[in-house]
């Protein structure tokens, strides 16, 4: 049922599968990161995956197909990321390292923001808009560029 609701809010949005390297060609980091998390966003909290999505994220510490389901949403962040983030170092718009840990610390980060966010605003309290695109604008000014000095 999960992935049927996630292909649904993937065709829903016209999101299709994606040449990362044409993407990030002529974009920015911080433009791609932004593009990329909205979207996501935006397929996650469409009314229907969105339900479906706060039951599973409820249950998972005690239904194992919850918690599979939830590993297996994040592995797949987790693949795309690490895509993204491949074609950012072959066109030089990001400077780390140790590319695969980049895209799994961005990703994981990106994933508490978003889960941060729900609760907030099931909790009644005030939705932070700007958390996502504030963290993703540091993020491209501590790695992105071409500025060797970045690199750590």
């Amino acid at each position: 049922m999960y992935d049927y609701l996630r292909t649904q809010a993937k065709e829903k949005l016209k999101i299709t599968d994606l040449d990362y390297g044409k993407l990030v060609k002529d974009k920015s980091l911080e433009e791609v990161l932004k593009l990329a998390v909205h979207n996501y966003c935006k397929m996650s909290t469409q009314s229907e995956i969105f339900s479906f999505y706060k039951i599973i994220y409820s249950t998972r510490a005690t239904n194992c197909m919850a918690a599979q389901i939830m590993c297996e949403e994040t592995e797949k962040m987790l693949l795309a990321t690490k895509n993204l983030f491949y074609a950012f170092q072959v066109h030089q718009k990001i400077f780390v390292k140790d590319i695969d840990q980049a895209a799994i610390s961005f990703t994981m980060t990106i994933h508490f923001l978003i889960d941060y966010q729900l609760d907030r605003k099931s909790a009644g309290n005030k939705f932070n808009e700007d958390i996502l695109d504030n963290y993703i604008c540091w993020f491209s000014k501590e790695f992105g560029g071409k500025d060797e000095k970045n690199i750590d």
